[in-house]
């Protein structure tokens, strides 16, 4: 019999995962391994992880930034000084019984806590280590120091952003921290645990942010690839065309319009009142930079509810550009809360392991490794 569609969707009960990364992209890795059923031990340093104090912050875990408490909930912490002997031992005793190890530290640094990869996989032949770095473990770059910004500037991404004739625009997101680190590592250790399966042996995945980021830029870069050159804001899925593109309304808010195919696109020109133009659909250049500011000023002349109810009910690709805020209102708690507070959890399409304790005090290592045990 299957299980109930609403049953916790939980395969990784019994995995144990170690999570030695920082900030963002190891975190939330580990949080998709949490929410698959693993039981996850963050261990930080006795100055603990930066974000802790990044604001604005929540009354858990004795007052911790929000960003931290969203990305550590349901996690076990411990303290360990990685810089004593007595540090690097509670290290190994911890590798000793884990599945995953998930670090984030420049190439390098692991070995030096007494935790090299190749050591490790002759010591814990089972043992699967994820190692995020901005430029990769191998390579010219791969000591240099980085931040998002930094590597979709490197893979083509972050030139992609930004007004035609303008300055490239930062992102609101992490792009590569997200689409770089977090959900391909996550998805190579799920690879790595069925390889495991079959051949009883871990790995090392190397996963270069600035090299896995660069999917995002899948189109634009076979483009570019076969010869293809768009100025930044002209090309057909960057703001180019009149049917793929925001315009503001009335009351200062923003509608998104994805009409790629005609028949969208026609609807959207008669619910403006401007039927006329639905042959443009995919009219570029200064062509369609005309189109688009007649649209535009036909959708400045009502506010956002008015549109809305114009097209209520009707296939026309359009959406409000909402808030944070009304996003989670509009999603519901369930997709948003973790850990007494508000924190995101990716959505795997089923229910994830529920529900979620909160960021606490750490826990004594002899705790862990006494249900870390194998008989």
């Amino acid at each position: 019999m299957s299980p109930s569609p609403s049953a916790p969707f939980t395969p990784l009960t019994g995995i144990r995962v170690v999570d030695l990364s920082r900030y963002l992209p190891g975190p939330l890795l580990t949080s998709v391994l949490r929410d698959l059923g693993a039981d996850v031990v963050k261990v930080e340093s006795p100055r603990g992880d930066a974000l802790r104090f990044v604001p604005p912050m929540v009354d858990v875990g004795g007052g911790v930034g929000a960003a931290y408490a969203a990305l550590n909930a349901g996690k076990r912490r411990v303290v360990v000084d990685a810089r004593s002997e007595e540090g690097r031992a509670a290290l190994r005793a911890l590798v000793a019984e884990a599945d995953v190890l998930v670090e984030s530290f420049r190439p390098g640094v692991l070995s030096g806590m007494g935790l090299d990869p190749d050591h490790l996989a002759e010591v814990h032949p089972t043992l699967i280590v994820c190692s995020l770095s901005g430029y990769g473990q191998q390579g010219p770059d791969r000591h240099r120091a980085g931040h998002d910004l930094n590597y979709i500037a490197r893979a083509g991404i972050l030139g992609l952003f930004g007004p035609t004739g303008g300055a490239p625009q930062v992102p609101g997101v992490q792009l590569a921290d997200v689409a770089g680190g977090s959900l391909p590592g996550a998805i190579a250790v799920l690879a790595a645990l069925m390889e495991r399966q079959q051949t009883g042996r871990g790995r090392h995945i190397d996963i270069s942010l600035s090299r896995s980021v660069a999917a995002l830029g899948a189109v634009a870069l076979a483009g570019a690839a076969a010869g293809g050159r768009e100025a930044r804001g002209d090309g057909f899925l960057t703001g180019g065309a009149p049917c793929y593109r925001c315009y503001e309304t009335a009351d200062g808010r923003h509608l998104a319009l994805g009409a790629l195919e005609p028949h969208f696109f026609a609807a959207f020109c008669a619910g403006v009142g401007r039927a006329e133009l639905a042959e443009h659909c995919y009219t570029t250049g200064q062509a369609g930079a005309k189109v688009a500011a007649q649209l535009a000023e036909a959708v400045r002349a009502h506010p956002w509810p008015h549109w809305e109810a114009v097209f209520a009910g009707q296939d026309v690709c359009v959406d409000l550009v909402r808030t944070p805020e009304e996003a989670m209102a509009t999603a519901g708690p369930e997709h948003f809360t973790a850990g007494g507070h508000t924190g995101v959890r990716v959505d795997l399409g089923v229910p994830a392991a529920d529900p979620l304790s909160p960021v606490s005090d750490p826990v004594a290592l002899g705790e862990i490794l006494d249900t870390w045990r194998r008989d």
